[in-house]
This record gives C-alpha cells, structure tokens and sequence, in this order.
C-alpha cells in the first residue's frame, strides 16, 4: 500500500513573519519541515535569524524588500507583522499558510496533536456555501451533509479562497479586553468549520490563516501598519475586510473554525492599546464603510475589485483621518507591485537578489 505524501508539497508555501530565532519550528517538525517557508524579518536587517536545520527557506529582510520593490516598497509596513505579506507576494505557490512564531502545535481534547496544515488544506480543497446557511455546519466534512431544507441546486457550493483558524490557550483579544481579563485562557475546542455567509464581515487573524494565492492573493495586503503609522495590529482586519468584500463580490468562499493552534503567549496589552487606540474609534465607522461597499459588475478580477476598493477608501475615510488618503494610495502601490512580481516569477525572471538559503 502507498504511502501518502505531504498534501500539496509542491503547491504551498509557508510564510513566517519574524524578529527572533525560529526555535518553535522545531516543535512543527512532523507537520512543516517538508514544506518550503518564506521567512519575512521585521526590525534589524543586520541581525542573523537562526532557522532549524532541515528546512527549506528563503529569508527576506528590509534590505531586499527596498531592493526588490525600489519606490514601491513603501506600501510594506515596517516594525509590525503585516510585513508578512511581502512573503505572499514573493511565493511562486497556488496557497500560502501563515503562522506566527508564538503559535505552537495544539491537542485536541483526546490529547492527540492537530496537524493545523492538513486541516486547512482540507478546508481550501472543499467548497464552502457562502450563500445558504447549512446547521451542521460544514457539509462536506466526513459524518455531516446537507440538513432537510437545503436547496438541491445550491449543494455543489462555491470554490473556497480563505482557511481562518483559531487558537487555544491565548486568545486573540484587543487591549481593553486584554486588560479586564488577563488571565483568560481559551480552552474551549468547537470540532466545527463553518463557511462564513455572504454579507457577514468577520475578524480575521493573521497567526492561523491559509488562503488560495491565485484566487484572493492580490486582495491579501495587509495594510500600512507599525513604524511612521498612527495605527497598529489591524493589519489582519483591515486584509480581512478587504478580502471578505471581494469574496462576496466574485463569489468565493471564506470559512473559520478548524484547525486551532497553541497560542504561547499574550502580548502586553499597555503597549498594544498605543498601536489600537485610533483603531478602536475609527472601527465603527470602517466596519460601516465596508458593510455598505457596493463594488460593480465590470469588476471581474481581484485586482480590478482592489483597485476600486482602494479608491472608495479614499473617497469615503478621508474625512476619518488623512491617514485613509495615504493608505488608499498604498493599497493600489501594492497592486502595481502585485502585478510586477507575479509576472516576473510566472516569466522566471529574476528578482534582484533576495536572499535565497536552505538549512538542508
């Protein structure tokens, strides 16, 4: 009998945003090391990041994204996680998973190890229903379908273009609630996925998420965050957001739930309340904006949504604050720089010289 290789070995890439050595990789072994990583280093260029030995990985820092994007590297933030999406813009892979570097492998109730990749690739390679709410949740799953009262010609669903999932141990919390509860731990384990309904914005978090690069990858910016920003850890909402409207838009699906990861540790609320604050205010009126974009038929391609996306961000949160006018015009910086980089990978072209190793 055959033995089962790794899912998708050759079609993924796993991208890791970092400042630190990458010693929790040890502990995903088993479930990443047949993988190849793209490493994204935040902060100091000129600090040497230990990778373990056995995996595959190329390694960007500040440096080669200046070189590579020239001018248009403006549109990656600097000193905050949403770098990470420069590693999505460098893959050559149809999916991406991203992790972040505090996440370790969790257990399901029965003690058993969640290998959180093989959950999420089952997730992008099912449909999702987007459009009819199914009470057993995911029909697809082994030991579930469709409930009496679901319409026939809805059943084959749509293409999935999201994998959102969840953490134990550390929740993921704004500040303030951070602050009111300190001591929370997630312990609860829901063995659910569920297609998220078109119309419905979500939260989505950055440290578990797998997506289908050729079908949502353009939309997958994760905004202007971090050094010279007067906003911090909204990148993923802000992506999420995005990413959502156009789904709805094209007819994609986005589900959540499976798998969880273990989330090590809390992040110190005082200094994440700074990096939130305006965000906090200015949600209840982005949130708004988003549930009421109406983006046209004539727009049929993901990028042609982002673009115009992009020009009602300018058009409507101007007046929220001037940051809106900049971030607007580095949303369609991204898509120009978008647009290059895939064509050249796709052309085999050289990309100036990121830095390129294997710890083989």
């Amino acid at each position: 009998m055959a033995v089962r290789g790794p899912l998708l070995k050759d079609e993924l890439d796993i991208v890791i945003p970092t400042i630190r050595d990458l010693a929790f990789l040890e502990q995903w072994r088993p479930y990443l090391s047949p993988y190849h990583l793209i490493i994204v280093q935040d902060g100091d260029p000129t600090k040497k990041i230990h990778v373990p030995e056995g995996y595959d990985y190329e390694l960007y820092n500040r440096n080669d994204i200046n070189r590579i994007l020239g001018p248009k590297a403006s549109c990656i933030s600097f000193k905050d996680s949403a770098c990470r999406c420069f590693g999505f813009m460098m893959s050559k892979k149809k999916y991406i998973f991203t992790i972040d570097d505090d996440c370790w492998v969790a257990k399901d109730p029965s003690g058993h190890e969640i290998n959180a990749l093989e959950q999420h690739i089952t997730n992008l390679l099912s449909p999702s229903t987007p459009f009819f709410f199914n009470t057993l949740y995911d029909p697809y799953r082994a030991g579930a379908d469709f409930v009496r009262g679901y319409p026939f010609s809805m059943r084959e669903g749509v293409a999935t273009a999201i994998s959102h999932g969840l953490w134990l141990n550390v929740p993921d919390y704004d500040a303030p609630t951070q602050l009111v509860k300190p001591s929370e731990k997630n312990t609860r384990f829901v063995d659910a996925v569920m297609t998220i309904p078109k119309g419905t914005l979500f939260p989505m978090c950055g440290m578990n998420l797998a997506f289908d690069r050729e079908m949502i990858g353009a939309a997958m910016y994760f905004g202007l965050m971090g050094d010279g920003q007067p906003i911090g850890r909204y990148d993923d909402m802000w992506a999420g957001w995005c990413c959502k409207v156009i789904c709805d838009h094209l007819g994609f699906g986005v589900k959540t739930g499976l798998p969880y990861i273990h989330h090590s540790k809390a992040s110190n609320p005082f200094v994440n309340l700074k990096k939130e604050y305006k965000g906090i205010f200015w949600q209840e009126e982005i949130i708004p904006f988003f549930q009421q974009v109406v983006l046209p038929k004539e727009a049929v391609t993901v990028e042609q949504c982002y673009i115009e996306l992009a020009k009602q961000v300018g058009e409507k949160l101007n007046g929220l604050d001037p940051y809106f006018t900049k971030l607007s015009e580095a949303m369609v910086t991204w898509i120009d720089a978008w647009t290059e980089i895939t064509a050249a990978l796709k052309e085999g072209k050289p990309i100036s010289n990121g830095v390129a190793k294997s710890s083989r």
